[in-house]
């Protein structure tokens, strides 16, 4: 039995039933044990547990770098881009291709990883959270792939209302007990979800919205870049009949999220008509683009037709070894504009 799990044990004995987005919490970021702070390798790789858009293609990276350079110009002053959730630093490298004037900083809960962005960024460019970053005027925060990673409580839609679902313990395994839901948490699930079916399971996430709260009150003003898997509430509610809720380790699907506690990465789809009606309470101007979309505003088709180009290029000169290596990088592109697959995440704007 590892230590998490023990602790796990203790805490439930101790204090009851604990709320799923603490044993989430502890699951993912536990100092000792969390799958992402304690990662012994970077978990967005190749060789890791997943891959995300920028280490499919650096071009996804450049084209977030060309919209993180107009959002720059646009405040009119040296602004402090930040990473959060920065991983590999695939994502920063590529953008640093493409902005000029501007200070890097990364976030990184795991240590493994924020010793890998040192070597990128430099010692004093990389923090554990964000409200250890340095004072900014204008802040552009780029976060791909991180809210899905915020704890959530879970509900229930039962006959008689809505019930908690907090983690228990009962003397061999963990499992489900039904409580009374806590006050915020059922005001949210009331205001988002209201209509969903009786057995539907909900992900509140109350964390993803303070975190965005968060991080507009960090800086007098900045843009956010918050792209993720999930979508509006309307778009969700078929899938919360059994819920969205999964984990990930080794590029697939993985088990329970009670068995092997710290073992696995825990996530669910994004509502981001909750981040919209967050943004907007705030006084913020926000729009919600799918990521096909917003990719090809900022060139990315373009790199497709040149790639192909060269491509053809290539073939006619007889060169196959240039061709392929052209034809590889062409679907790499295409992987991140895939309607059905990268291309259907959602990129959230939030100016203020």
């Amino acid at each position: 039995m590892t230590d998490l799990k023990q602790r796990l044990i203790a805490r439930i004995e101790d204090q009851g039933p604990l709320p799923f987005d603490e044993y989430q919490a502890m699951c993912l970021y536990d100092a000792e044990e969390g799958f992402f702070s304690a990662a012994a390798d970077v978990r967005s790789s190749y060789g890791g547990d997943f891959v995300t858009s920028p280490e499919v293609t650096a071009h996804f990276g450049a084209a977030i770098g060309r919209y993180v350079k107009g959002e720059s110009i646009r405040a009119g002053t040296r602004s402090q881009v930040v990473e959060v959730g920065a991983g590999s630093g695939s994502l920063t490298d590529a953008m640093r291709s493409e902005v000029t004037g501007a200070d890097f900083y990364a976030v990184e809960s795991s240590e493994v990883a924020r010793r890998q962005l040192r070597e990128l960024l430099g010692s004093d460019r990389v923090v554990e959270s964000i409200d250890e970053l340095p004072a900014a005027q204008h802040r552009i925060t780029v976060a791909n792939e991180l809210v899905d990673n915020i704890p959530v409580a879970l509900v229930i839609r039962a006959d008689e209302g809505w019930v908690e679902q907090r983690v228990g313990w009962s003397g061999n395994e963990f499992g489900f007990v039904h409580e009374i839901p806590r006050p915020d948490v059922e005001e949210w699930v009331e205001r988002h979800t209201p209509s969903v079916p009786i057995g539907s399971q909900v992900e509140v996430q109350l964390g993803a919205q303070t975190w965005l709260r968060e991080l507009i009150g960090l800086s007098p003003a900045g843009t956010a870049v918050i792209i993720d898997y999930g979508g509006t509430t309307e778009e969700l509610e078929t899938r919360r009949t059994t819920g969205t809720l999964r984990t990930y380790r080794g590029h697939h699907l993985g088990p329970h999220p009670f068995l092997d506690p710290g073992r696995s990465d825990i996530t669910v789809d994004v509502d981001f008509s909750a981040l919209l009606d967050e943004a907007a309470g705030l006084g913020a101007e926000a729009e919600l683009l799918r990521q096909d979309d917003f990719l090809s505003s900022l060139g990315l088709r373009d790199v497709v037709s040149g790639l192909r180009r060269t491509e053809l290029a290539l073939a006619r000169e007889g060169d196959v070894m240039g061709q392929m290596r052209v034809r590889s990088e062409r679907v790499d592109v295409e992987t991140v504009l895939h309607p059905r697959g990268l291309g259907d995440f959602r990129v959230l704007i939030v100016r203020w």
